[in-house]
């Protein structure tokens, strides 16, 4: 499923080429041959003398490990160490996790009530992105609920407008949902966000442009889905305003990639595809 370069969608479903998959590319580790091996001297038993050395060698080792460990993980420190430590957290790349909380409560599923900071805005941008190209923004009533959420107030109207004209029923008869987004039985329409990393492009207290670096999963399960569930790599451009205590979507819109080479995944079969969509559940996004 896409929203479109032009941020409204496109009458086309997310996903791959359909190219076929690589293979299993397993990697094994040959480990060392066991005492009493083939070699001539293998089976012999070793003097007592020689045991009470290697006795001592891993006891010196294990004290070692342990005095490492104690050293690393020692509490408080003098100010330079704690100069040190602050300089390497001043290093942190823009996506690196901040460490602090995004928010505390959600409103109808959806993460709500983000700090008025930089931070809050790019983590309202990550929680938003993972609703707008989900399967619920397909479901006439639950998009409804969405935009009414999601949307700055004076935008709502005209963006669930748009929203109404991509997510046709001929856009949902060609993903195979029926008029309420419903997949037909015994089968799962799946289409999952998530954020890999997010950038703050503008920000002020009144207004901020995130962009979202995300990867998901979409299409249709079962044994003969015509549009069998595959992974994709897109950036989404969130424009935002703080308005009534929250930051809130004015504009949003989309573009391929970055996107890394394919790895060489086992492919699973529909049935894994479903039992992971339903057992593993989502995430709320710090920045």
């Amino acid at each position: 499923m896409s929203l479109g370069d032009d941020g409204y969608g496109d009458s086309g479903s997310r996903g791959g080429d359909g190219g076929a998959y690589g293979g299993t590319g397993q990697t094994r580790t040959r480990l060392p041959e066991q005492a009493g091996g083939s070699g001539v001297y293998g089976g012999a038993r070793r003097g007592r003398p020689s045991s009470s050395r290697s006795l001592v060698t891993v006891v010196g080792v294990v004290v070692l490990l342990i005095a490492a460990i104690a050293f690393a993980n020692r509490g408080g420190g003098d100010d330079s160490t704690d100069a040190a430590s602050s300089g390497d957290k001043a290093k942190s790349t823009a996506t690196a996790p901040s460490g602090e909380q995004p928010v505390g409560i959600k409103t109808g599923g959806i993460p709500s009530g983000f700090a008025h900071s930089e931070q809050g805005a790019e983590s309202a941008a990550a929680n938003y992105a993972m609703v707008l190209v989900s399967a619920d923004i397909l479901k006439p009533a639950r998009r409804t609920e969405i935009v009414s959420q999601v949307f700055d107030a004076d935008k709502a109207s005209e963006l669930a407008s748009n929203l109404d004209q991509v997510y046709n029923k001929s856009f949902l008869d060609k993903v195979g949902l029926d008029a309420n987004g419903d997949a037909p039985k015994g089968t799962t329409y799946v289409s999952r966000t998530m954020p890999v990393g997010t950038r703050a492009t503008e920000y002020s207290d009144t207004a901020a442009t995130v962009e979202v670096w995300c990867t998901g999963v979409f299409g249709m399960t079962g044994e003969n889905s015509a549009n069998p569930v595959t992974s994709d790599w897109f950036t989404l451009t969130l424009g935002l305003r703080w308005t009534d205590g929250d930051w809130k979507v004015g504009s949003f819109s989309q573009k391929e990639g970055p996107a890394p080479v394919n790895g060489d995944n086992r492919v699973s079969t529909s049935d894994e595809i479903s039992k992971a969509v339903e057992e593993y559940g989502g995430f709320t996004y710090a920045r």
